[in-house]
């Protein structure tokens, strides 16, 4: 059974999986959107951050990279 931190890093990573989906997809319908531009950049500093590294082992770039390919199909 995962203990409580890997439960609380796992959340933290999805929820940023599902933000960044969304911001992705934002962009797709507005690419002027400055908001979503700049949440985008936020999230992609966390994707490549120590402190993600530190919560996971999946690798960030590979991430990023993948959920734009999901949002661009």
């Amino acid at each position: 059974m995962d203990k409580p931190y890997e439960r609380l890093a796992n959340a933290i990573i999805l929820q940023a999986v599902r933000d960044y989906r969304t911001t992705l997809k934002a962009l797709r319908m507005n690419p002027r959107n400055t908001t979503a531009k700049s949440d985008r950049d936020e999230i992609e500093r966390l994707f490549r951050s120590q402190w993600y590294q530190a919560l996971t082992t999946v690798d960030g770039e590979m991430l990023i990279r993948k959920l734009n390919e999901e949002v661009k199909s």
